[in-house]
């Protein structure tokens, strides 16, 4: 499929983002090893969380989908059946890597598939501390999916990350859950934490400080019912495509705002962005707020250590406000985009360059100069759904109409951002 995107010549309106991914991911796998039934409200409506609800059910939880809205009928942490199939991952890097830590503790055998883009993702950043606790995982050359999980009785582990991952520290600290005493992960940079805060919220004592977090098991979950807030990664694309324009002016309503995720809005701000947070409240351990972005004289800015980890899944978008800012933008210690949906480094390149944009590549990072223009033209998504986000916005600002390929990347976290781009652009 393809999109065209025509210049606008301004963004105006309120929009409700779908629910956040990272946490819809999390409260599904939690209410399906809880005890009841767990009611999730503003489900996210992209793909890789449908993955995981797929996998949930292939594991014997009952699971109903009404719109937005799931009910989890989960059976403990010892309620999963032995699937009869593969387990189908889908695009989603947070499923596979994430249920593997459950999995792990199991005491039957599952094996876990994706489509070819996850395929292509390697695994042994989980592998190495699952074996650690006892598992044994077997995996396509040695790295990639499949992968076949033979669960065992699982030790408690102190585990020190040598790559700062949120996917893996929830990854060993659902495994703590199952195994006989306490499990530590200690991080190298402070990541997004909505793992503790889930696990908190379902009545399991996670104890954490500077830089790790703690579990002791073999943990009770409770169900609860739960609200998601809208997706912070998803508001990425149209706070920057508003600041791109002149005379914007746009809210997103009811969006979650996790200190751990609060360095995309730092930097925006920093980088010249007018952002105001209109409302803020605690739903479920988590931040909740309403944005009001507005048309932006942008300066640019750097991306380099620990918020290259932060902002690792904003950068994509970042880079075409480098473009058209005074300073530009330069992206240092992110080499983790490489091994993403795509290279994200050389998807960003290439699309960048096809719309007459510089850009000078690194093996962890880029330079893209500021005070330039954009083309029309067509790129490529590349089957990854930033991509096609990012230059959505990119054709937003372009000189002429931007034809995206591939467009129905998006699906994968957010199958409504097309009509709502038409909706605020006119």
């Amino acid at each position: 499929m393809q999109e065209i995107i025509q210049p606008a010549s301004r963004l105006q309106g309120s929009i409700r983002l779908p629910g956040d991914k990272s946490i819809s991911h999390r409260y599904a796998m939690l209410a399906s090893v809880a005890d009841g039934v767990t009611t999730i409200r503003n489900y996210s409506s992209g793909a890789d969380c449908h993955s995981t609800l797929g996998c949930v059910r292939t594991l014997g939880i009952p699971v109903e989908l009404e719109g937005r809205e799931v009910k989890v009928h989960g059976r403990g942490l010892r309620g999963y059946a032995a699937p009869a199939q593969d387990l189908d991952a889908g695009n989603s890097g947070s499923t596979i890597r994430m249920l593997s830590g459950l999995l792990a503790g199991q005491c039957f055998t599952s094996r876990l598939i994706g489509d070819e883009s996850l395929s292509r993702r390697p695994m042994q950043r989980i592998m190495k501390p699952l074996e650690e606790m006892g598992a044994a995982i077997v995996a396509r050359d040695g790295k990639f999916p499949p992968i076949e999980i033979h669960g065992a009785a699982l030790r408690p582990l102190d585990y020190a990350m040598p790559v700062a991952s949120a996917q893996v520290k929830s990854c060993v600290l659902l495994a703590g859950l199952l195994a006989e005493g306490r499990t530590t992960v200690r991080e190298p940079a402070k990541t997004r934490d909505h793992t503790e805060v889930a696990l908190r919220e379902f009545g399991v004592e996670v104890e954490s400080g500077a830089g790790w977090a703690s579990v002791t098991g073999p943990a009770r979950l409770e169900a609860r019912e739960l609200t998601v807030p809208g997706d912070l990664s998803s508001a990425a694309f149209f706070l920057v495509a508003a600041a791109l324009l002149p005379g914007s002016e746009l809210v997103l309503e009811g969006v979650g705002l996790n200190p751990t995720r609060a360095a995309l809005i730092d930097f925006l701000v920093a980088a010249g962005v007018q952002i105001a947070i209109l409302d803020i409240q605690m739903k479920h351990g988590e931040p909740v707020g309403d944005l009001r972005v507005r048309g932006s004289r942008l300066k640019g800015g750097v991306i380099e250590k620990g918020l290259a980890a932060a902002l690792i899944d904003e950068i994509p978008v970042l880079a075409i406000l480098g473009a058209a800012s005074d300073e530009g933008l330069i992206v240092k210690d992110a080499a983790e985009l490489r091994v993403k949906e795509t290279d994200r480094i050389d998807t960003v390149a290439h699309n960048l360059r096809n719309m007459g944009v510089a850009i000078e590549t690194a093996a962890d990072g880029f330079h893209v100069p500021g005070k330039q223009s954009f083309q029309g033209a067509t790129v490529n998504s590349y089957g990854d759904h930033r991509i096609a986000m990012a230059f959505a916005v990119a054709g937003l600002a372009a000189g002429g109409p931007v034809t995206i390929e591939g467009s129905e990347a998006a699906s994968v976290s957010f199958p409504e951002f097309w009509s709502t781009l038409r909706d605020i652009a006119g």
